[in-house]
């Protein structure tokens, strides 16, 4: 049974309490064993240039993510923690930012002397373990790289305080125990099935053909020697749909609310809600001009009990909400890749998050998992069901 979540299993954040961040603990949980290791830390910057020599990002506001990889991990691994987990390197350098989740990286990269090196030549055969802290995900290319050169790392986009205090403060053999639990209770699944309830009383059914595949999932330990990169903070249990169709809500940046048409496992149109027609417009020319851009690549369920940071890397791993993703999809073992898009710039994975803080304008009612002849609600209401308890709990 898990020790993180008790036997009542308290699914408010609020009362649960967490441990002050440890860089030391957190690298020799998830990396174990680290002795020997080189290890270095990757921001990335708009004009790494110009930025990165002598530190300059620091006194850019607009720069707290890579302020936060340099107070907490670069100056942590320095003042200590390095040494104590016997590991060697500890610098930092910075790329130009890729302004999408999960681009490829540009191969130019900058020390903090300004010099300009490689990442092939340079970076990826010298270390060990890569840490990236950024503004964007950068999960998928580093996760083929590292099978290339034989590396260990982490991504932790959009770092905040509370994801300190938090996601990455928590013990990572319970987010282990917990997801794979999980994991168990959803793996082989045929099909899944999601309701969408809108405050006009609609409901949408989005349906996902999983086709009996194994389950994954996303927990936060990259121990041994094998190359891999984990996403932190964790806790996840995903598929590659192998199909799908129906209709699901959209919440688009500007606040647009859009319903989008699924047929084949491809968005074919988004239609208004409410909101600009023009944000709607512009998303289905992408689709006519780039189709892959609506593939849906991810379909994903959050395992821990957090509090929300606003930033989806940690809130998309919270128990009781579930995300589809659109694009690149083969750092998760799936078919789609980059060359497939139209466009570079179009080759992104992006997530979309249905969660109570950020979709409040339309409710999760209910998730369903059909695996052969078994049928189990999985979420009710952003809840985890008592079959998802009861996983947690080890009665299954």
């Amino acid at each position: 049974m898990s020790t993180t979540l008790s036997d009542a299993i308290i699914l408010d954040p609020t009362q649960r309490t967490f441990p002050p961040f440890d860089l030391n603990r957190l690298l020799s949980s998830v990396f174990e064993p680290t002795q020997g290791c080189r290890v270095c830390i990757l921001v990335d910057l708009d004009d790494p240039a110009a930025d990165t020599k002598d530190f300059a990002f620091l006194d850019n506001p607009d720069y707290a993510i890579q302020r936060n990889a340099h107070q907490h991990f670069y100056l942590g691994l320095k003042d200590g923690v390095m040494a104590e987990l016997g590991m060697t390197g500890g610098e930092l350098y910075a790329h130009k930012m890729t302004h999408g989740s999960n681009l490829d990286l540009p191969d130019e990269v900058w020390d903090t002397q300004g010099k300009q090196l490689s990442f092939e030549k340079d970076i990826y055969p010298s270390y060990d373990i890569i840490l990236h802290i950024g503004t964007f995900s950068a999960t998928a290319p580093l996760t083929a790289l590292a099978k290339i050169h034989g590396f260990r790392g982490a991504t932790m986009h959009g770092l905040n305080d509370i994801i300190l205090s938090s996601g990455l403060a928590v013990n990572y053999d319970e987010v282990s125990a917990d997801a794979e639990s999980i994991r168990k209770a959803m793996d082989k699944a045929d099909e899944v099935e999601i309701d969408f309830a809108l405050e006009d009383g609609r409901v949408l059914t989005a349906w996902l053909g999983l086709g009996g595949q194994n389950a994954q999932k996303s927990h936060g330990l990259c121990r041994g020697t094998t190359p891999d990169i984990a996403n932190l903070p964790a806790g996840e249990v995903y598929f590659v749909p192998e199909d799908a169709h129906g209709e699901f809500p959209m919440k688009y940046e500007d606040g647009t609310l859009g319903i989008l048409t699924v047929k084949d496992r491809n968005i074919q149109k988004s239609t208004l809600i409410q909101g600009s027609q023009e944000t709607i417009d512009t998303h289905n020319a992408r689709l006519l001009d780039d189709p892959m851009t609506g593939t849906l690549g991810e379909l994903g369920f959050g395992t821990q009990i957090l509090p929300v940071s606003g930033a989806d890397i940690q809130d998309e791993k919270v128990l009781g909400t579930c995300h589809l993703a659109t694009g690149r999809d083969d750092h998760l073992g799936g078919d789609i890749m980059p060359n497939m898009f139209k466009k570079h710039e179009n080759s992104t994975h992006d997530d979309i998050l249905f969660a109570p803080h950020k979709t409040p304008n339309f409710n999760i009612s209910e998730v369903r998992m059909k695996r052969g002849d078994q049928q189990e609600i999985i979420i009710q209401d952003f809840k985890p069901t008592p079959y998802i308890l009861a996983a947690l709990k080890g009665e299954l």
